[in-house]
């Protein structure tokens, strides 16, 4: 009966690996249909969101029964709880990449973002699928200090999202108001995309130690010489 137990468990954090993979995967293709106006593409990262709404059915309704059934505590407790929030961060990272492609479809066969943008867009989507990858890397081998570096890395990703801004107010901009509006949306779904991968990989550190993320200090590298 344990064994069942224990290898359910195993279950979900391999489902929770398997979203991570196709959000990522997701947000790669999207942004690919997104500066190349293919609609096709667009179409296949919209339907393929299904998939992972249904791999977090699947997995609530799975946990919960666990929880109803076996009453875990301590540690077993913390995965069951921690996987159920990080299902709903990826589902929802799934969801920002749908958004994405929906844009490319919107403005099909045009590009939603003007040329002098797809390089801060490109680096953005690369980005987003690098944090994504490294997501689901916490996810397997519970690297503390691996998961910590996630939002160092995500400050990258603001300083590309400023960098938007900073096109959008320059008094040079004259791509009018409706493209202002497509890339301002946009640079919100990486930047959040983004922050979705940071808090899957916070809660792995809360999973792994017990204390949450922002109250553990970094540490220091000895000064050599000192």
């Amino acid at each position: 009966m344990r064994d069942a137990y224990h290898e359910e468990l195993d279950s979900i954090g391999d489902d929770l690996v398997e979203m991570a993979r196709l959000v990522g995967s997701a947000i790669g293709r999207a942004t690919t249909s997104m500066l190349d106006a293919d609609l096709k593409l667009a179409e296949t990262v919209i339907a393929a969101d299904q998939k992972v709404d249904d791999l977090q059915h699947d997995l609530e309704a799975r946990a919960i029964a666990l929880l109803a059934r076996q009453q875990p505590v301590a540690t077993d407790l913390r995965i069951v709880v921690t996987s159920l929030r990080m299902s709903a961060d990826l589902e929802r990272a799934g969801d920002l990449a749908q958004h994405v492609a929906k844009q490319a479809r919107l403005r099909y066969p045009a590009s939603p973002v003007p040329h002098d943008l797809h390089t801060t867009l490109l680096e953005m989507g690369q980005l987003a699928q690098r944090l994504m990858a490294k997501a689901a890397e916490v996810i397997i081998t519970k690297d503390v200090d691996l998961a910590l570096q996630l939002e160092q890395d995500d400050d990258e990703m603001d300083l590309l999202h400023r960098t938007l801004f900073q096109h959008l107010m320059d008094d040079r901009w004259k791509h009018g108001i409706e493209t202002a509006v497509d890339v301002t949306l946009l640079g919100r779904y990486y930047e959040r995309f983004a922050d979705h991968a940071v808090s899957v990989a916070k809660r792995v550190v809360y999973l792994v130690t017990g204390e949450h993320a922002d109250d553990i200090q970094p540490v220091e590298t000895p000064v050599e010489g000192a």
